[in-house]
């Protein structure tokens, strides 16, 4: 058995303030006694005046948020997956970036986000991610003390031929950190994320942004930790905070033997139109 921590957050305009709260987390997650701490897309910052932001986007080198979620990780001996952050590449593009960051603030893995979120929505938001941000272009696994994790960021969630790609690569544990908003939330968050766990039998964590940011957008909240038969083992409602759960991982393994679909999936050939 494993405890994990997860932390729901209202993450704001100011990265110092954000970083506060991150700090804060990692040690009442170590105190807690996790093994690893997750926590929503777009830790550092949340900020759609793209003139304001743009003076606390820096490069993975100069980013102050990571540089103090590595050094508290270090100094409270606990992995951390920080969900993401927007940092700026070397061609001068964004990346939205997630970092599994070890015990000793060692940066373990990297994933830039892949499927970018490019909707108008019924209840009139309009959001252009593409417009910021270049996507992704190589799924990532990477071995922590709570298994083979495999990482995805919030709309990658709806796209299941990823998280295919990571089971196959031996995945037994999934992370979607998430700035999902409240519209999409409502209707799809639970079932998208049950159904990714239990297409392939595997521990999932969703951690997730919540409430009315100082930039004018509302985000679901209801950060998630889904058991490999799609039981909800945390749901941790609408207020920000640090939530735990325990991870039995026998079960994915007693899961895959009774319902065995990764063994049994095909590669699809083409599409004949009758």
């Amino acid at each position: 058995m494993t405890a994990v921590a997860v932390l729901q957050m209202t993450a704001g305009i100011d990265p110092a303030a954000n970083a506060d709260t991150l700090e804060r987390a990692i040690a009442d997650a170590a105190a807690g006694g996790a093994a690893m701490l997750f926590t929503p897309e777009m830790s550092g910052l949340i900020d759609r005046d793209k003139a304001r932001a743009a003076a606390h986007l820096a490069s993975e080198e100069h980013d102050p948020v990571l540089a103090r979620v590595r050094a508290a990780a270090a100094a409270h001996g606990l992995w951390v997956h920080l969900g993401s952050l927007a940092v700026r590449r070397g061609d001068g593009r964004l990346a939205n970036r997630a970092y599994v960051i070890d015990d000793r603030g060692e940066i373990r893995a990297r994933y830039d986000k892949m499927h970018l979120f490019d909707v108008d929505l019924p209840s009139g938001e309009s959001w252009r991610e593409s417009a910021s941000y270049a996507p992704g272009e190589q799924a990532v696994v990477v071995d922590t003390p709570v298994g083979r994790l495999g990482l995805a960021i919030c709309y990658d969630m709806r796209f299941p031929a990823l998280f295919a790609a990571l089971t196959e690569a031996g995945a037994t544990i999934l992370s979607v950190p998430a700035a999902f908003t409240r519209p999409t939330g409502a209707a799809h968050w639970h079932v998208l994320l049950r159904s990714r766990a239990i297409e392939a039998g595997v521990h999932l964590i969703a951690a997730a942004q919540t409430g009315e940011h100082q930039d004018g957008r509302a985000t679901y909240g209801h950060s998630l930790v889904v058991g490999p038969w799609g039981e909800v083992l945390l749901d941790m409602g609408e207020a920000a905070g640090l939530g735990f759960a325990t991870l039995d991982m026998a079960q994915v393994d007693a899961v895959r033997q009774r319902l065995p679909a990764i063994r049994h999936r095909r590669a699809i050939p083409p599409v004949v139109r009758a």
